[in-house]
């Protein structure tokens, strides 16, 4: 059932897909790259997933199927176990007397076919499918579970003991709260919570004790949504095991509390953050889920592209110098980081970091972990690793005058120092640096670039295109200078050289069965901020972030709103969401 290259070439040929003159370049960059046809001819954008499996359908005599839209029965689906499916690319979804309609990406996965007919008894009809609705009928797979999660909670919290909030137990309460963390429907529970938060792509888990109830909360896209309530009886229990698996002390309640701790889901590996915080009602969790096993993402992934991209490889190609990114908690700050770091990690070159946490481990690179309660801070981290002869250093966050003021004499002493600053805009980090006691003369020698972002939601294939109001318009124009913002489109090609703003079309998002938000993951806006000569000058004026801002603009600055817009206008996400991150 193998399709042979030259079979499947003169297909796509004669079928319009491919000119000749691409199938060369095709050909050519799957040599070079040891590549298969099939995957070159997709991930650079010659054909879609859609038409290839069409056509591989057409080729083979093996009925197509699109199942991008389809809900199939949870009978149906759960004939093909979540681990079979989830391996093979494999699924069932319709079943008729004794024949099971199957969907598949691969047609010489002889071997699995062969095992769900003896394990259905039933007459097994291949089908093929395209990749993106292979992944619509596995998520629903998830939606089974989740529904199974919140019965098994419910079971479960009913067999939890009451245990009071208040320190009853005396100097036994240690020994008593550790009895009850171990008790099974509360293992359960957290196991169930943490699954399911996997499950749903949370980014972290709130667990918060109200005056009746147990409120659990994920942050999903970086937006908090609520998952489940438990009754009031299962809260010091839950806190409990969390304090358990973090190495926390059980019998405090009075003060905070910091720890981390790992689990596995499936085949994946998860660091886990955790903090407990007193609230009247009791104590509150917070757990930041961070995926060991994360690939990193390229700068063009994170969504940077054109002169703000050139000018993040022209800073990083120097030797010494120092790279800001700014931006508020959870804005992928360290992600950025991460990105530039693996760009930057060959064998000839020493990476050094302090962070606090080390939220990715990437090879070849020497990572410290702050640990303040003895003293390893960042700024003594930061001193210790100035000995450790490195050519590249990377300080999770510069927080106060003495850890900016190391960054700033490793940058001029020979070193390229990359580090975050929480401000609102790129400008907006000189003025801070200046806060910190740091001459605005040694902030001109050592800055080479400072990027601000923000993180948008994308938009789901079932987004509504649509042509902006005047009252739309004019809303806007309060946030940007809207002739930028039409320049900025044309030289993307989003418009043609002779259409308005009025012709720029924005996007709505649409819930489906398949994308019940309208929005799935999330995508960088940014601002690139290079630091010129005319830019130097005003630093060492000590002039305010306005003037630094107004004058990078001028000499082509595209500001994040201009960014975020222009991803608009592509149908990457909504103008409502980038006003509502930058508003933020």
């Amino acid at each position: 059932m193998k399709i042979d290259v030259k079979r499947l070439k003169t297909f796509i040929l004669d079928a319009d897909l491919v000119t000749e003159a691409q199938f060369k370049k095709v050909e050519q960059i799957a040599k070079a790259n040891n590549q298969p046809m099939e995957d070159v001819l997709v991930s650079h954008n010659f054909i879609s997933p859609d038409d290839l499996a069409r056509l591989k359908a057409y080729i083979l005599g093996i009925p197509f199927i699109s199942l991008e839209q389809m809900i199939v029965p949870s009978d149906v689906l759960e004939i093909i176990p979540e681990p079979i499916a989830y391996s093979n690319n494999i699924v069932a979804f319709r079943k008729n007397k004794k024949n099971l309609e199957v969907a598949m990406i691969d047609p010489d996965d002889l071997q699995t076919i062969e095992f769900i007919k003896k394990k259905s008894d039933l007459k097994i009809l291949p089908r093929l499918t395209s990749p993106e609705g292979i992944k619509n009928v596995l998520a629903q797979y998830r939606k089974t579970l989740k529904a199974e999660f919140q019965d098994l909670i419910r079971k479960d919290a009913s067999g939890v003991k009451m245990i009071p909030i208040k320190k009853q137990f005396g100097d036994k309460e240690g020994q008593n709260l550790k009895k009850v963390a171990e008790e099974l429907p509360v293992i359960r529970i957290v196991d169930t919570l943490l699954r399911h938060a996997v499950l749903d792509r949370a980014s972290d888990i709130h667990i918060e004790p109200t005056e009746k109830e147990v409120l659990v909360r994920y942050r999903i896209d970086g937006i908090l949504h609520d998952a489940m309530t438990l009754p009031k009886q299962v809260s010091p229990g839950i806190v409990a095991r969390i304090k358990v698996l973090s190495n926390l002390k059980l019998d405090e309640h009075r003060l905070p509390q910091d720890g981390r701790f790992k689990f596995k889901s499936n085949e994946d590996k998860y660091s886990v953050r955790v903090s407990v915080l007193p609230v009247l009602t009791g104590e509150k969790v917070v757990m930041r889920l961070l995926a060991e096993g994360a690939k990193g993402y390229s700068l063009e992934e994170l969504g940077l592209k054109g002169e703000a991209l050139e000018y993040i490889h022209s800073a990083i190609k120097r030797p010494t110098g120092m790279i800001l990114v700014t931006g508020p908690t959870g804005s992928g700050k360290t992600t950025t980081l991460y990105s530039i770091l693996e760009m930057l990690n060959t064998p000839e070159i020493n990476i050094c970091t302090v962070e606090d946490p080390i939220e990715y481990r990437i090879p070849r690179v020497n990572q410290t972990q702050v640990l303040p309660k003895i003293g390893l801070t960042f700024s003594s981290g930061l001193r210790s690793l100035l000995r450790q002869d490195p050519d590249i250093i990377m300080v999770g966050e510069i927080r106060d005058t003495e850890t900016a003021s190391l960054a700033i004499n490793a940058a001029l002493t020979g070193h390229l120092v990359l580090s975050t600053l929480h401000t609102n805009d790129a400008a907006g980090a000189i003025p801070r640096l200046i806060d910190m006691k740091i001459e605005p003369f040694l902030i001109a020698s050592t800055l080479n670039v400072v990027l601000a972002q923000r993180l948008v939601r994308r938009l789901c294939d079932s987004k509504e295109e649509y042509t902006p109001s005047q009252v739309v318009i004019k809303s806007l124009s309060k946030q940007c200078d809207c002739s930028r913002l039409l320049k900025a489109l044309k030289e993307d090609k989003i418009i043609k050289p002779s259409e308005k703003i009025t012709d720029v079309n924005f996007y709505h998002h649409k819930k489906s069965k398949s994308c019940p938000e309208g929005y799935k993951g999330r995508s960088g806006i940014f601002e690139v901020l290079p630091v010129t000569e005319s830019i130097k000058k005003l630093i060492d004026e000590g002039v305010f972030s306005e003037k630094i801002k107004n004058q990078a603009v001028k000499e082509g600055m595209r500001t994040m709103v201009e960014d975020g817009l222009v991803k608009a206008a592509q149908g990457i996400t909504t103008a409502e969401e980038v006003l509502r991150v930058i508003m933020e």
